[in-house]
């Protein structure tokens, strides 16, 4: 995303402050109860591409977590659709369902709950012992990974253009849209990246989401590049008016964003973390997953 999304050294910041204006609560704890997953009714499911980050041929042994007390999930508030308050007041999204799937799959959802602090709060909580994992969108950096055991990969971020429904757009970007002019917002890392991947297009440079955008509805520029999620958020929204559509892509680049998502332990917890690639395998290969991206992503990111 964008310097308002993933700046900071460890995370992936929300994006969306723009569309959702969600205060962050200093703590707010939900147990994890009732069903796990809920059914996905989807007429155009068969259209998006869900994304796969495992092998299908691997297969990984269930670990003895029986004498595990509990398993307390930290996330925050201000990051939807992963983790955020919803109009119930209830804490909601994707990161919420996946950590009641994995408890689900581990067969302790009694044992589970998932506590919601601000940013600068986690890594200080886990360091004593106030949770044993985080589950907020954590990227895998040489600079975390310093400091916490990882899960496998269970999301990325891609970069993505979005173009009117008006304009023809039936090539790769870097064909289709020289010529054009494309729409980037100042100091993002889409930007930067943009400028390095595609040196022949045009680009015209915005101070904020929200201005690329409404340029792109009134014709002043033919597409923007940003990150995938506020776009599919904006072309689900009334104030996209069904204008526009996702083309070409995605793209994803390991130095300059969509960097791996993981779950995030202390050191020196490698049942916790077998625990969890277990369950993220398992959730993934019943098709688990595909119905939590769905019913967050439902225009897909890929």
């Amino acid at each position: 995303m964008e310097n308002t999304g993933f700046a900071g050294k460890m995370r992936i910041k929300m994006a969306l402050r723009e569309i959702s204006r969600l205060a962050c609560l200093a703590t707010a704890i939900m147990m994890l109860i009732g069903s796990p997953f809920l059914p996905v009714r989807d007429a155009n499911a068969a259209s998006v591409t869900i994304p796969n980050f495992w092998d299908p041929g691997e297969r990984l042994a269930k670990p003895d977590i029986d004498g595990l007390p509990r398993l307390r999930f930290l996330t925050t508030t201000d990051f939807p659709p992963f983790n955020f308050i919803d109009r119930n007041r209830r804490l909601a999204g994707f990161h919420i369902d996946l950590a009641r799937a994995i408890c689900a799959e581990l067969g302790i959802l009694p044992k589970c709950q998932i506590q919601a602090l601000p940013w600068e709060e986690l890594e200080t909580a886990i360091k004593k012992g106030d949770g044993e994992a985080i589950l907020a969108g954590l990227e895998i950096t040489p600079e975390t990974v310093s400091r916490y055991e990882f899960s496998r990969t269970y999301f990325r971020v891609p970069a993505r253009f979005v173009v009117r429904r008006d304009e023809p757009f039936a090539d790769r970007a870097a064909i289709a849209l020289r010529a054009k002019k494309t729409g980037i917002i100042a100091g993002s890392r889409h930007a930067a990246w943009f400028v390095k991947a595609f040196p022949r297009l045009q680009s015209q440079t915005f101070a904020s989401r929200k201005e690329a955008l409404d340029a792109l509805q009134q014709k002043k520029v033919d597409a923007v590049f940003t990150d995938a999620v506020s776009l599919s958020f904006w072309l689900q929204s009334d104030a996209s008016a069904d204008c526009c559509k996702f083309a070409d892509g995605p793209y994803l680049s390991d130095d300059d964003f969509g960097a791996d998502m993981a779950i995030a332990f202390a050191k020196g917890n490698p049942d916790l973390v077998n625990a969890a690639n277990y369950a993220l395998k398992e959730i993934n290969d019943k098709g688990i997953f595909a119905e939590l991206y769905l019913r967050y992503f439902p225009l897909g990111l890929f």
